[in-house]
């Protein structure tokens, strides 16, 4: 078949429904300065779907330094790659802050997060090697995993038995090709926000030898001490031996790092394809960066607001009777039954009636017949919200329990 026409008849299991879709429940737009209230549809909502968690996309401070860099570099220097023309001593500079900060020997600057993680996973691994990785790891980690030329073997979700299953099987196999083992798992797993158990894998080490690497998109910035993460958190930083972070999250700008032994990051910084053949991440995206880790060692504060709000909010969500998972994260998962179709008219319900923007989550990332609302508190989230939106859902749960949003097909919101 050609594969226009094969495209045109199997959009994929997400884009399946891309028609019905696309504008409200996919690719939506919000408009208006980034925080916890703004404009959708021409209507005012309080979002709980940007991962913002410190309140950083807007602070007055930030976009001051944001513009300033942008005024006095422009977007484009450098150019090149680092390897070639693309070197600065910001850009070296923000690796060694970003080591120091992770405890790390030595930092390497990633220009993006899905490509860079994908990337260092495919740069770490020979085809003698084989990667043990958890089921739900996300998907950068995953394309990761494809590019791998040896075995691979995944195991349950924050399983341990069904990890050293796996790593059984992984040291036999190396045993015969004199290969190593890598085990991913994330600090925080992004969706349903529960941590990875780090502190549990960890205690594997000795028996299995194997080398760790963390993708910690969620947790960097908004757990641990400082922010440090999920390593630091669960006690096992030092013990994380190829630390990933994202500047997508807590941050809010472009960008990545990863964080690992001294040679092991001159091996990343000669070898990730993704970084030796793109061009260096522009100086505003550096400097801007620069200020946002600076902000993270030095106001406690921030972290503090967002607990305060994500525990708020869970507790109450809890005291409510809903179902908010394993979630020991800020992430915070509400978990309901019903079809897809009355999973888009919940979501239109809390939308359009009651003005709360949270993102819908539908089978195939959920079983079938689950609804999971994804909240994502921030620091600019006020207590306020947190009452009003607890209120909405209990509304909204009421309505779907009575069958007021029976239907299996997907909402017209046009």
């Amino acid at each position: 078949m050609d594969i226009f026409e094969r495209i045109k008849h199997n959009r994929g299991p997400i884009g399946q429904h891309s028609k019905e879709s696309h504008g409200y429940f996919s690719f939506p737009k919000l408009e208006g300065d980034l925080g916890a209230h703004m404009t959708f549809r021409g209507k005012p909502v309080l979002v709980w779907s940007l991962n913002n968690y410190l309140g950083l996309g807007n602070d007055p401070e930030i976009r001051k330094v944001d513009a300033e860099a942008a005024a006095t570099w422009g977007m484009a220097y450098p150019m090149g790659a680092r390897m070639m023309s693309g070197q600065t001593k910001y850009h070296e500079q923000l690796e060694q802050e970003l080591a120091s900060f992770m405890q790390k020997d030595d930092a390497f600057l990633l220009n993006y997060g899905y490509q860079g993680c994908m990337s260092a996973i495919e740069a770490l691994v020979s085809r003698n090697d084989v990667v043990v990785y958890d089921s739900e790891c996300h998907a950068c980690m995953i394309d990761g995993v494809r590019l791998h030329q040896g075995k691979r073997f995944v195991f349950q979700h924050n399983d341990m038995e069904s990890l050293e299953k796996m790593l059984k099987m992984a040291k036999k196999l190396t045993e015969k090709t004199g290969g190593g083992i890598l085990v991913m798992t994330e600090g925080v797993f992004g969706m349903a926000g529960d941590q990875g158990m780090l502190k549990e894998i960890v205690s594997f080490k000795k028996e299995y030898g194997f080398r760790l690497f963390v993708d910690d998109a969620h947790g960097f910035g908004s757990i641990g001490n400082m922010g440090r993460g999920a390593g630091d958190a669960q006690g096992v930083q030092a013990d994380i031996d190829v630390y990933f972070g994202t500047f997508a999250k807590a941050m809010a700008t472009v960008g990545a790092f990863v964080a690992s032994d001294q040679h092991v990051i001159e091996f990343l910084r000669y070898n990730m394809r993704s970084q030796t053949f793109a061009k260096a991440l522009p100086m505003p995206i550096v400097i801007g960066a620069l200020k946002r880790l600076e902000m993270i060692r030095t106001r406690p504060q921030l972290q503090e607001n967002l607990w305060n709000i994500a525990r708020a909010l869970q507790s109450g969500l809890k005291e409510a009777g809903f179902d908010i998972g394993k979630t020991n994260s800020v992430v915070t998962p509400v978990f309901l039954k019903g079809t897809l179709g009355e999973a888009t008219n919940v979501t239109l319900a809390l939308r359009e009636q009651y003005g709360v923007f949270c993102s819908i989550v539908v089978y195939p990332v959920v079983p079938k017949d689950v609804i999971m609302l994804r909240l994502i508190p921030t620091t600019v989230h006020t207590l306020e919200d947190v009452r009003y939106t607890i209120e909405c859902f209990t509304k909204v749960r009421e309505k779907l329990e009575a069958g007021e949003f029976a239907g299996e097909r997907i909402a017209s919101w046009a």
